[in-house]
């Protein structure tokens, strides 16, 4: 089965830099998207907010961007421990 995400949008927040019980650095966001899409013969348009995080490296890279920068995200959605929502896994970002 896959589960594959490519998203661009902006960062819309990014809370402090934290560290998993491993110690592996973990960064929460919130990424706001704003597009144009076809629907059903339709031009719509779209807007999404979406609660992210990123680990390792990644976390860090993330860390020191602007808020409002525009990236490429590419990752995975899972259910966070709360079973509440669902949370995009970013592993690959590119500037946009």
């Amino acid at each position: 089965m896959e589960n594959q995400v490519a998203l661009t949008a902006c960062i819309g927040e990014a809370k402090p830099l934290r560290y998993t019980p491993a110690g592996l650095p973990a960064l929460d966001l919130r990424l706001e998207h704003e597009s144009q899409q076809q629907e059903a013969g339709t031009r719509r348009e779209v807007r999404a907010a979406v609660k992210a995080v990123a680990f390792g490296a990644l976390a860090e890279r993330l860390a020191r961007q602007a808020l409002g920068s525009r990236w490429k995200f590419q990752g995975f959605l899972a259910s966070p421990r709360n079973g509440k929502g669902l949370v995009f896994h970013i592993q690959d970002i590119q500037q946009d």
